[in-house]
């Protein structure tokens, strides 16, 4: 294969690689009543803490209207809160209540393993090299959008 051939193959692989592993991890989190996008926000701000509305969309890849609506469903179940920033008032975040910690305390621990199993073929070198050749690939094209 030339190049361009092996180029598209590339995208090809990775297009059904992640369609597969999303799949399957998007299973596990619905079938605990939750939405890929509710997960990922409570994922987050259960690792990073209290978080700028503004900021959710772009570290998780989602539309603002998305979020807007995942951060309404989350609040109206009880999980995150709004909370006004002191310093500026254009700025809200959103911020995990015990409660949504008590639930993705519950529920992380089997996700990660569900990851984790299926990436048990890689060993610990592979993916620390499919993790640099991934960012190398994302940075090369970001130069295109």
């Amino acid at each position: 294969m030339d190049d361009r051939e092996l180029s598209l193959k590339i995208l090809v692989v990775l297009s059904k690689a992640y369609k597969v592993i999303a799949d399957r991890a998007v299973k596990s989190m619905k079938k605990n009543g939750l939405s890929e996008n509710e997960f990922i926000v409570l994922e987050l701000l259960h690792h990073k803490g209290r978080f700028p509305l503004q900021q959710i969309g772009e570290k998780i890849l989602v539309t603002s209207g998305g979020i807007t609506y995942t951060i309404d469903k989350l609040e109206s179940k009880g999980y995150l809160k709004r909370v006004a920033c002191p310093e500026d008032r254009r700025i809200t975040y959103a911020e995990i209540t015990a409660e949504g910690t008590k639930l993705i305390e519950a529920l992380f621990p089997a996700h990660a393993e569900i990851i984790q199993s299926m990436m048990k073929d890689l060993t610990i070198e592979e993916k620390q090299m499919t993790i640099t050749l991934l960012k190398k690939l994302g940075i090369s094209a970001q130069a295109f959008s």
